[in-house]
């Protein structure tokens, strides 16, 4: 009875389990839970019958095979991402079958399909081809007219309510598929399934005696949810029994069966075997010394590593201890040579002592404690938040647009003109009411208006010399940004870094104690980090990530490099809360090390605090974490070498200025989990060093997001089924005058659980106990304001519900939604409004947004304008954010990036004229991407960008092959506009303002004074006369009839050939 969907992967993997055990496919071992059993299912001629088989060759009608998809579950979508969607361009069909790892691309010829390939859902490029596909549908139940119709009907004369007051009767009949849908599935069919119906008659099954206990638990929690639920208007539900079968029933299906009970009275044969050792987490002797101790006594050892990465890993750890491991392919060729100490490719859980055999079978566990499990999930969508700025593909009707040369529009649309040559524009619209027509092939003239929200945004008057002044003075504050960076910059030089000496040994066994794999982003990270350390230049590197991305995995390694190297380290902290924090968790890592790590805070007392700065001063202490009170002037270090700043943007003005002096002295490193896109550091290159971490930990699932109006019932649910799973719940409520009475509203409604409440306005010892409470699990659900915002981890606590959701930003609710899912649990979000009558336009696409940005990292793509402006701030300096806003993100970056350039090499920056001069190329003929060969405006719109910043002729190529990859060969018009791109590069070498070409002839002009330029045309005049005419202007006529295109392409290139 859940109001959420299963996440599509899982209906993807089960659609895949029936299908192959009906067709005895990968049959085996099954492992069911109880309470699958009493489950209605799909029937098996559902799944036949819907499945489809697709070879090279087939025949493919697009219109039937189209809703043939739709009626199978299959979402058409622009590009395909995830199982279950499919995407039609043209003759060419990109699919994501259901119970696949792989998306697949046909192309087809007429109606027959010429080709199958797997394509990368990320680059959305082909991999490889194959021969043939089999499809199946993405619901497991149908929801074709046939499938609504009987839900209707069902619905009709199963419930007692009114169908016009029901909100998911009203779903079907507009063919929407609310969330929790598959929890109606047997209203979809005449008949359903069970798992029984599915297993081969030949089936054993083996279970324990407590099987029908458990079933009858379970039946009991279903009649009791029902009990909840039966009244609900909205969405009535089904009777327990049309949607589970009963224990008694299941119990009688089992005896069908030929079956093996398990009883644990019953006395075991021992084999002979046993577990191995286990030792600390770390490479100490001991594990050395027994490796050595059991060969020496004849025993034969093979270590199974999880990848070829671990297998090194392992095999320098040890090398490293005169300990050398032999490669063996597998344990089968292991158990066959007679190799004593061996290392093997083999992610088991457990290892084993065959006690008879003289053999030992150690799982990496065994010698390095618990790591996380390896299963790789599919690869996720990683969004580049660099491009999210600069992309057109966000755009809508209205949105602010940026031209350098005339300022904040409002994006129209896309509109095709013919000038002499069919062409699209994008349309701009300025303030009172005058249109601007840019070209597609001048888009590197216009970007995203990033700096404020849509409503805010400036909109400028075509014409007039504002735009100028906003620039000119946009252009001052960079100036001065710049030449502050580079004092800075030089002060750095001058002074050198500390140069850390890194103990490789050493620094592998410190790394073993991270109990997860690395993601790339964070491997990549820490090298950079290293690398920093290592360097004569002392460090100043901002690491920026999502919530729970592992930034501070990288801060733990930093501070071991360089404590491990004798000099100290200080881990400033906004908050007493994290400072107790972080020291947890540096001090659980740091344990089996001589490394001495402190905090001070007020948890701490007055004779503790007093040692600790006396260890500090006399270079005892090797890490010390604290608020800002760390950099007052009577902490004095003996030999600090490393600041660590967490979340530098919430310290004060002063605490800043002090953090600026200190870049100066000695390394830093800071922590944000502010989205920086990756633009603003290009612009600072060299100066501030950025890291960004935008892939999730593969053990990290997205968070499950609703929005729904209050719902006792609900809400209820929500909370009791995170604490039975041992959970916490934040419920926030951002009222403090009536926080009290909705701790009493939550306290009725879920009897059992433990309620406290967390407010700004308590004070603040009292606060910080309640969170530090929250945090050792000694309550269940903390009635809170927005005060946890930026609060400390709870890895337990994995629900958060929001009242009055309406009334936050989207920022703030990413944020909050960010409190929950930092472990491997699925968590959820509910975000409670009154009615979405009862909310404004804007909250209502504020609630969509976020429910839509369910993908971890989503904190990067939602590329929010507050928390844009706030990252820049929090690399330049508060004051440049009102610059930002005033000429757009984009701009703002272009301008600095030259001011930087310039200061660098001992320029003036010249910011005034920052047109992008391209050759014009006009040969009156059709370039553009049709409407009928890419349908979509905004990924049209992508594309005529992406040509237009093309920089090199193999760039545009390696665009026109992926072209034609994802939307078939290209059309003459699309082609046009590839090889006029190609003109614009080549003409850069020889400095020609434009190219204008027709059926009479041509002119080129240009715009140079190089003499060697002017030379080769006075000699291509003289020696050519009969093709070349010299023409007013500085420019050169070239002669002949040209009525085809491709005429004129090669007239031009001829000129290109001429020339030299």
């Amino acid at each position: 009875y859940d109001v959420f969907s299963p996440n599509p992967e899982i209906v993807s993997q089960r659609l895949a389990f029936l299908h192959n055990i009906s067709q005895n496919i990968d049959s085996g071992i099954l492992i069911i839970p109880t309470n699958n059993l009493m489950q209605r299912l799909s029937t098996k001629s559902f799944i036949k019958g819907r499945s489809l088989f697709l070879a090279i060759g087939s025949v493919f009608d697009i219109p039937k095979k189209r809703l043939s998809f739709e009626n199978n579950g299959y979402h058409c979508v622009t590009e395909v991402r995830e199982p279950g969607e499919f995407a039609v361009r043209g003759g060419v069909i990109d699919i994501f079958p259901t119970g696949t790892d792989a998306a697949y691309r046909l192309e087809l010829f007429d109606d027959e399909i010429e080709s199958i390939r797997i394509f990368d859902t990320e680059t959305q490029r082909s991999i490889k081809s194959v021969t043939e596909i089999h499809i199946l549908p993405a619901n497991e139940f149908p929801f074709d007219e046939a499938g609504r119709m009987r839900f209707l009907q069902k619905f009709r004369e199963d419930f007692e309510v009114n169908s016009h007051k029901s909100s998911i009767y009203q779903d079907i009949r507009k063919q929407v598929q609310f969330s929790g849908i598959e929890h109606y599935l047997p209203m979809f069919f005449t008949e359903t399934a069970t798992l029984f119906d599915y297993l081969p008659e030949n089936t054993r099954i083996i279970h324990t005696g407590k099987t029908l206990a458990i079933m009858h638990t379970w039946d009991k929690q279903i009649h009791a949810r029902y009990q909840e639920r039966r009244h609900d208007i909205q969405r009535p539900v089904i009777k327990p029994y049309d949607l589970y079968i009963a224990p008694a029933e299941v119990d009688a299906k089992l005896a069908q069966y030929s079956t093996i009970l398990l009883n644990q009275n019953t006395d075991a044969q021992n084999l002979y075997t046993q577990l191995p050792n286990r030792f600390n987490p770390e490479l100490h002797k001991t594990q050395v010394q027994w490796l050595q101790e059991q060969t020496t006594h004849g025993k034969r050892i093979l270590i199974a590593a999880d990848s070829l990465g671990r297998v090194d890993v392992i095999k320098r750890l040890f090398s490293k201890e005169n300990l050398l491991l032999k490669d063996s392919e597998t344990i089968a060729d292991f158990i066959q040579t007679n190799e004593q100490l061996a290392i093997s490719i083999a992610a088991i859980e457990n290892g084993c002592n065959f006690i008879q055999k003289d053999l030992i079978i150690l799982d990496e566990s065994c010698l390095f404690g618990n790591r996380a499990n390896r299963t790789r999930k599919k690869k996720r969508f990683k969004a580049n938040p660099d491009e999210i700025i600069s992309n057109l593909s966000e755009l809508h009707i209205g949105s602010p647009i940026v031209h350098i040369d005339h300022g904040v529009g409002r994006y129209t649309g896309l509109e095709t003109h013919d000038f002499e040559g069919e062409a699209e524009f994008l349309v701009l619209e300025y303030f009172g009411g005058d249109k601007l027509f840019v070209p597609v092939s001048s888009l590197h003239l216009v970007s995203r208006y990033t700096g404020a929200s849509a409503e805010n945004a400036p909109w400028h008057k075509l014409g007039g010399d504002r735009w100028k002044k906003i620039r000119e003075r946009a252009a001052k504050k960079v100036k001065d940004v710049a030449a502050e960076l580079l004092q800075l910059y030089a002060i750095r030089e001058s002074r050198g870094g500390t140069q850390i000496q890194l103990n490789e040994g050493e620094y592998l066994q410190f790394c073993q104690g991270f109990p997860f794999e690395e993601t790339d982003d964070q491997l990549t990270t820490i090298e950079a980090v290293i690398d920093d350390l290592q360097s004569s230049k002392s460090m100043d590197r901002v690491v920026c990530g999502d919530v729970g991305f592992g930034k501070t995995e990288i801060a733990l390694r930093a501070a071991f490099i360089t404590a491990n190297d004798t000099k100290q380290v200080a881990i400033l902290v906004p908050t007493t809360l994290l400072a107790q924090q972080h020291f947890e968790n540096f001090l659980n890592r740091f344990a089996p090390f001589p490394i001495r790590v402190e905090v001070l805070s007020r948890f701490v007392k007055k004779s503790e605090q007093a040692s600790i700065l006396a260890g500090v001063t006399d270079g005892t202490v090797d890490i010390v974490i604290g608020t800002h009170k760390l950099l007052q002037k009577d902490i004095k270090f003996k030999n600090l070498g490393l600041v660590i700043i967490d979340e530098e943007h919430r310290f004060g003005v002063r605490q800043k200025e002090q953090l600026k002096k200190l870049r100066a002295e000695v390394d830093i490193l800071t922590l944000t989990a502010t989205p920086i896109p990756r633009t603003l550091n290009t612009a600072l290159s060299g100066l501030r060093d950025l890291s960004i971490i935008a892939t999730p930990p593969k053990a990290r699932l997205s968070i499950k997001t609703q929005v729904l109006e209050w719902d006792n019932a609900i809400i209820k649910e929500a909370c009791q089924r995170e604490i039975q799973r041992g959970g916490q719940v934040y419920f926030l409520h951002n009222d403090v005058k009536t926080i009290e009475q909705m701790a009493q509203t939550v306290q009725k409604l879920i009897p059992q659980a433990r309620v406290r409440i967390a407010h700004g306005q308590m004070h603040e010892s009292d606060l910080q106990n309640v969170m530090l409470d929250f945090h050792k699990i000694r309550f269940n659900i903390l009635v809170c304001s927005t005060i946890i915002e930026n609060g400390i981890d709870v890895p337990t606590a994995n629900t958060i519900i929001m009242n009055r959701a309406d009334k936050l930003g989207l920022a703030q609710m990413h944020q909050l939604r960010g409190r929950v899912g930092r472990s491997h649990h699925k968590a959820f979000a509910y975000l409670l409004i009154p009615g979405f009558k009862a909310i404004t336009k804007d909250a209502a696409k504020r609630l969509e947004a976020i429910v839509s940005l369910e993908d971890l990292g989503a904190g990067f793509t939602l590329a929010t304008h507050d928390l844009e402006i706030r990252g820049a701030g929090e690399l330049l300096g508060d004051e440049q954010s009102g610059q930002i806003q005033a000429i757009g993100f984009s701009l703002y970056c272009e301008l600095l990036e030259r001011a930087v350039t310039a200061l660098n090499d001992g320029n003036e920056p010249q910011l005034d004229d920052l047109s992008i001069h391209e050759t014009e190329v006009e040969l009156n003929i059709p370039a553009l991407l049709p409407d009928d060969f890419i349908h979509d405006v905004y990924l049209r719109l992508t594309f005529y960008k992406r040509l237009s910043q093309s920089e090199t002729v193999s760039a545009v190529n390696e665009l026109r092959v992926e072209l034609i990859d994802r939307f078939g060969l290209l059309p003459d018009q699309a082609k046009n506009l590839f090889e006029i791109k190609i003109l614009q590069l080549k003409s850069k070498e020889f400095d020609i303002k434009s190219i204008q070409m027709n059926q009479h002839g041509g002119t080129v002009k240009f715009d140079t004074k190089n003499e060697i330029i002017l030379q080769k045309l006075i000699n291509l005049i003289q020696t050519k006369y009969n093709d070349y005419k010299p023409a007013p202007q500085n420019a050169i006529r070239i002669n002949g009839d040209f009525l085809q295109a491709q005429q004129r392409f090669t007239a031009v290139e001829k000129f290109f050939t001429d020339m030299g």
